[in-house]
């Protein structure tokens, strides 16, 4: 099965200084890509001038649009993307976080998945982020393993999604914060969608903008919710 199109969806918070030089790595990283592709800046509640520097590289670029998400919220971002844009592949990279050889990958496996992700806890991948990142990504993964009884290593970071799932399994995903995308896999995992995981690749290209620990309640929070939901 080939792949027509791909839509890149990327949600960006608070990034004017950043975006043009993350764009800049994008498109190499994109040279030569032989599937058609665009890409969707999801402007997510900035307080500077992101939303004026995205319009402003999309005027310039007809393989780039900006959608606007009003409230600074990442998984209302995502879903914004999800639905607004019309590859048959949807692909989510963070503007700090993306890889061409990711995008080969999903081509590669998709006549055997639905969805691809690019796993940080595969034996063969190079997670280079410090070790605290390290060790909440593998707790994170054992509550996803024993809570859920889920049998995909990581939610998190980059994906792909295949449209007709995407149609399916969006309307239902109550979640958003750090918790969508988690929601959307374990939904479109119990729903009986191909999953297929690829080594991920990390380097940290600058440092971390959230704090890790101050959203561990709220992502604790957010899982136990998702569990009740989940069970109903």
């Amino acid at each position: 099965m080939t792949v027509d199109h791909i839509s890149i969806v990327i949600p960006v918070h608070n990034e004017a200084t950043f975006l043009g030089e993350a764009l800049e790595r994008l498109w190499e990283e994109l040279t030569d890509l032989p599937t058609p592709y665009d890409v969707t800046l999801i402007e997510n509640g900035a307080r500077d001038d992101t939303r004026l520097v995205a319009e402003r590289l999309a005027a310039m670029d007809s393989r780039l649009r900006v959608l606007h998400n009003r409230q600074a919220d990442y998984g209302a971002a995502l879903r914004k993307g999800f639905l607004e844009t019309e590859g048959d592949w949807v692909v989510a990279f963070d503007i700090d976080y993306f890889s061409r050889r990711f995008i080969d990958q999903v081509v590669e496996n998709s006549g055997r998945a639905d969805i691809v992700l690019a796993s940080k806890r595969d034996p063969e991948a190079d997670d280079r982020r410090t070790l605290l990142r390290r060790m909440g990504t593998r707790i994170f993964n054992v509550i996803l393993r024993i809570g859920f009884r889920s049998g995909v290593t990581d939610t998190h970071g980059m994906k792909a999604i295949r449209r007709s799932v995407i149609d399916e399994i969006t309307p239902n995903v109550i979640s958003t914060q750090d918790l969508f995308d988690t929601e959307l896999i374990l939904r479109a995992e119990r729903n009986g969608a191909r999953i297929v995981e690829v080594p991920a690749v990390v380097v940290e290209i600058r440092p971390a903008r959230s704090s890790f620990v101050k959203r561990i309640p709220r992502t604790l929070a957010g899982l136990a919710r998702l569990k009740r939901n989940l069970t109903r």
